[in-house]
């Protein structure tokens, strides 16, 4: 009996991390799969001492965009919108020393006077929370929003 519960478990323990990723919509890989990228929005995101500009930043759903942050501040600062994260098809992001190619990502720092390219497919519209995690910044009002229309 223990090992008909056990082989039970083994063969849906699959499923149901496949049902946890993909909970919040389509399949990333099959979204990129279909992308033309040839046909992609650049939005452009500045970062400063303490805003993102513009806010909300507008993306397409379904839509490739290459989102640029820009980082025109003197201090580091993070883009962080959680629910905004688990609901694209991240390609890639790269900057002038390379790229990293994740499926997903938690948070993205940019250092000072620098900036980075993320090609992403946003997959579900919404209205997103968008902020800067550190210490003292969101305080000091660099929050913004996202919008998939």
């Amino acid at each position: 009996m223990k090992s008909v519960v056990r082989a039970a478990f083994v063969l849906s323990f699959p499923l149901l991390c496949a049902s946890a990723i993909f909970a919040y919509g389509a399949d990333p890989a099959a979204v990129l799969a279909k992308a033309d990228w040839s046909k992609m929005d650049t939005v452009t995101v500045t970062m400063t001492e303490y805003a993102f500009s513009p806010s909300p930043v507008v993306l397409k759903e379904g839509i490739p965009s290459k989102l640029v942050l820009k980082n025109e501040g003197k201090e580091a600062h993070y883009f962080v919108a959680e629910g905004f994260f688990r609901t694209i098809a991240t390609r890639k992001i790269q900057g002038t020393d390379g790229e990293v190619k994740a499926p997903y990502f938690s948070a993205v720092e940019v250092y000072p006077g620098k900036g980075i390219e993320w090609f992403l497919v946003p997959m579900e519209k919404g209205t997103y929370e968008l902020v800067c995690t550190v210490k003292g910044h969101a305080e000091h009002g660099m929050k913004g929003k996202i919008e998939v229309r």
